[in-house]
């Protein structure tokens, strides 16, 4: 993500001196030297989701603050001018608050402690005693402010399981500075304090939540709503039967019934050592009696029997992959899941994605018959679906789903070339942490691994859907994952891959 607007600030800067007073200057001093240091190596940089979301933060809102304050209307006009013409490419509110929401699924799936977050770390406790999961090349802690913005968004989602957890940490912060305000921040001790005591009060914790509001009186003496609630609290204390907290309980998910499945196998990074001790599992050198595979075949290791997983390694080149990602950059959009007959998107599903037609480029198109070499298929549009490119961001990820369609309406049926009955994923990318391909009914994962490909068969032979294939993409931890789809359909395979008249097979 670009910075266009830093030479501009560096011009002014005679002016930040005279008028923004010291804040001013220590925000000038701590983005140039994010700009000089931190990002030397932007992919480095960029791998880290607490990084990618101070940026974020910072280019949504800390700019807008210090550029448009009231003390800066005409000595920053030069940064104000400059800050505009790069405002329509700088990342909207829905990007920060689906940034902040990417950090919540962290700290949720990988059991990540936020404390230790906040510090830059990613950690969990094991057996007491929290241990690093991961150690980033590059890493930021986060502010009072930062962690007011990922509180105020799970409140306003009335979450008050994570926004307990943040605000407190915000809490903290902003008292550690003694309650001083930076132009460049949203928030302020008084709106962490608020926004606390009401969750507090809103998960059973009223003697906390008045205590909070007292402190808060302190700041904001005539606080009309503040001292409404102090008495509503002392009112609920002093009943013969005041209320107990039930502590703090991590929200039910409405749709993801295997969710403690899911996220053990993600939490693992790889594969069950139980399931790979399957002495029926092999890796050998396949050419699939393909006269264009016998002076290279393709290394292949069985992850699976059932359902059929295998993994292709060096299935693609580096060149090849970068390719792919420049014609899909353009093109990249939200994706989207079948809701009946339609199709929208959904937070279970957090990514971007293009389709690449094989007229695209010719490398689409070696890709593609590189696939039917492997797999015998006929993946020619329409028996199999274009190339879907896809990038997960901060916290993306794809919850547990079939690729095959399960209901009549499915749009999967418009090409009027029946079910998908196989999926060949290319890893375009690799990723420090997580991300991995989790298969929940069959109880293993497999680790990202860069320049290979997975491949499966969605259905049995005799057309029905296999319901060990419900399988998820975990949430990328440190990282930029970038994978390409290819989906191949029923018709068309009549002479490659049989079906059977047999009902159990």
């Amino acid at each position: 993500m670009k910075c266009c607007f830093l030479p501009a600030l560096h011009c002014t800067h005679r002016y930040l001196k005279g008028c923004y007073g010291y804040k001013r200057i220590s925000f000038y001093a701590r983005v140039s030297d994010l700009h000089t240091q931190l990002y030397k190596g932007p992919g480095t940089a960029m791998a880290n989701p607490l990084v990618a979301f101070t940026l974020i933060k910072r280019l949504h809102s800390e700019w807008l603050n210090v550029v448009y304050s009231n003390e800066a209307l005409e000595n920053a006009q030069a940064l104000r001018s400059s800050y505009e013409e790069e405002e329509a490419d700088l990342p909207k509110l829905e990007d920060l608050q689906g940034a902040a929401k990417g950090l919540m699924r962290l700290q949720d799936v990988y059991a990540l402690q936020v404390a230790s977050l906040v510090r830059g770390r990613f950690q969990r406790v094991t057996d007491g005693k929290p241990i690093d999961i991961c150690m980033p090349t590059v890493s930021v802690p986060l502010s009072g402010d930062d962690c007011f913005l990922v509180g105020k968004v799970a409140y306003e989602q009335e979450d008050y399981y994570h926004s307990v957890q943040w605000l407190e940490e915000s809490v903290r912060l902003f008292r550690g500075t003694r309650g001083e305000w930076s132009p460049e921040n949203e928030g302020t001790l008084e709106d962490a304090l608020d926004h606390l005591a009401f969750s507090h009060f809103k998960v059973g914790n009223v003697s906390y939540a008045l205590s909070l509001s007292q402190e808060l009186l302190h700041y904001d003496p005539m606080n009309g709503r503040v001292l409404q609630n102090v008495e509503k609290y002392e009112k609920l204390l002093g009943a013969d039967s005041p209320p107990r907290g039930t502590g703090l309980r991590r929200p039910t998910s409405k749709h993801l019934r295997t969710r403690d499945t899911y996220e053990r196998l993600c939490q693992t990074q790889g594969s069950q050592p139980m399931h790979f001790e399957n002495p029926r599992l092999f890796c050998d050198y396949f050419t699939n009696d393909n006269p264009g595979l016998l002076l290279m075949p393709v290394r292949r290791e069985v992850l699976s029997l059932q359902p059929y997983v295998v993994l292709y390694h060096n299935f693609i080149t580096d060149t090849e992959a970068e390719d792919i990602k420049r014609l899909a950059q353009p093109g990249l959009r939200r994706s989207v899941v079948a809701a009946g007959e339609k199709q929208a998107t959904a937070d279970y599903r957090i990514s971007k994605s293009a389709w690449l037609k094989d007229s695209a480029h010719s490398i689409v198109g070696k890709l593609d018959q590189r696939i039917s070499m492997l797999t015998g298929l006929n993946v020619q549009h329409p028996y199999g679906e274009y190339l879907q490119v896809v990038n997960y961001g901060i916290g993306g990820h794809y919850e547990p789903h079939f690729d095959h369609a399960t209901s009549p309406s499915s749009p999967v049926f418009k090409l009027k070339t029946g079910n998908r009955v196989a999926t060949f994923m290319i890893y375009l990318s690799s990723v420090e942490a997580g991300g991995s391909t989790a298969f929940i009914y069959a109880n293993f994962s497999a680790p990202v691994v860069e320049r290979a490909a997975i491949f499966w068969w969605n259905l049995h032979r005799n057309g029905q859907g296999d319901v060990d294939t419900l399988h998820a993409g975990c949430p990328v931890l440190i990282g930029d994952k970038w994978v390409a789809n290819k989906w191949i359909h029923e018709y068309g395979q009549e002479f490659q891959h049989r079906c059977s008249l047999n009902p159990e097979e």
